[in-house]
């Protein structure tokens, strides 16, 4: 891993940010990478494991930043447009993250920390269910 600020098994910190809560079952594979895509950029930590068919993606925090994030809205739109899915086929639901609202579906939570910098989680539902990503998303806070 690098670049983690810690023990990606503890989350560690990224980006401004500390990893609180990773579940138990992800794989012990902790990788840092840094991307650009659309304007936006993403600092990103992922879990993975290695399965009989390859690596396998269990866990994945997304810190972003870039001017188009600026409300949550947009947020949902940039990430419906990355991740190559339909806004309209997409159930999310609104929770908070202290006083910050964000929305949360089966694998995703993101919210807008500030306009222009978000976090966004993917966790596989093999891993674990809602209550599980809500846990690892709430535990996501900035360093200062």
């Amino acid at each position: 891993m690098s670049g983690s600020g810690g023990d990606g098994r503890n989350g560690g910190e990224l980006s401004g940010f500390r990893i609180g809560h990773v579940p138990a079952g992800v794989g012990d594979l902790v990788s840092d990478f840094a991307t650009e895509w659309d304007d936006v950029r993403f600092a990103s930590r992922v879990w993975e494991r290695e399965t009989a068919e390859g690596v396998r993606v269990d866990l994945r925090v997304h810190v972003l930043r870039g001017d188009r994030l600026a409300t949550l809205a947009d947020l949902r739109d940039f990430l419906a447009e990355y991740h190559e899915r339909d806004p309209a086929d997409a159930a999310f639901t609104e929770f908070r993250h202290g006083e910050l609202p964000g929305l949360v579906g089966a694998t995703e939570a993101f919210w807008l920390v500030t306009p222009g910098v978000a976090v966004d989680v993917l966790l596989d539902a093999t891993v674990g269910g809602q209550p599980e990503l809500l846990a690892v998303a709430t535990g996501v806070d900035p360093l200062t």
